[in-house]
């Protein structure tokens, strides 16, 4: 990491930190999720992972993923649909650092500039994928107001930015989608090879 990053991140956490511990008095509001499980996202140096601060439009962190495929989200708010296997929340940033296509499919969707990026903006623009530096970002959100909202304010949790800053220009395929998971990577054999763990001790 940048070593002008690490105070940036540091501060981020112990915004969050501060964050959590006052929410935690609502006793009708979801446990916000701990600073801990942001450490992840800030430590990782692959690529940016963006976020929108503790709390967005008083709405606290309420989960943080990390999928297979690479790809980290953050949940802000409390499920509206679903529950503890499937949760839509009010806010979702996900982001990931496979940037070889936006998503959507075949979704009815609609051009957009974002900090000087294009973008495609879907469901009433209620959801916004834009593509910058190594990766794509995704914004899910109940209303078009607040994706703008977070468009205009995310900013990378693992590397220095302003909110409203333009943002970086996509970059080149970066083809990370092609390289196998560490778990798909075979196991390394001991020198000698399979031979050397079946050749028998001599005395």
């Amino acid at each position: 990491m940048h070593t002008t990053a690490r105070p940036l991140c540091a501060l981020a956490l112990l915004a969050l930190a501060s964050l959590t511990l006052g929410a935690c008095g609502d006793t009708l509001q979801d446990q916000p999720s701990p600073p801990s499980v942001l450490e992840p996202l800030v430590t990782q140096e692959a690529f940016p992972v963006y976020w929108l601060g503790g709390s967005f439009h008083g709405l606290p962190i309420t989960h943080v993923g990390h999928n297979p495929g690479g790809a980290y989200e953050i949940q802000y708010g409390n499920c509206l649909v679903g529950g503890e296997n499937v949760c839509a929340t009010p806010l979702e940033i996900v982001t990931s650092p496979d940037n070889s296509f936006l998503p959507g499919g075949a979704a009815t969707q609609s051009a957009a500039l974002v900090r000087g990026v294009r973008g495609r903006a879907a469901q009433g623009g209620r959801s916004l994928s834009l593509a910058t530096g190594p990766v794509v970002v995704d914004l899910y959100a109940t209303t078009p107001a607040l994706v703008s909202a977070a468009a205009e304010t995310m900013v990378a949790i693992n590397r220095p930015g302003a909110p409203g800053a333009p943002l970086a220009p996509p970059l080149p395929n970066t083809g990370y989608g092609r390289r196998p998971l560490p778990v798909q990577q075979p196991a390394i054999a001991p020198a000698g090879g399979a031979a050397a763990l079946r050749a028998p001790a001599h005395g």
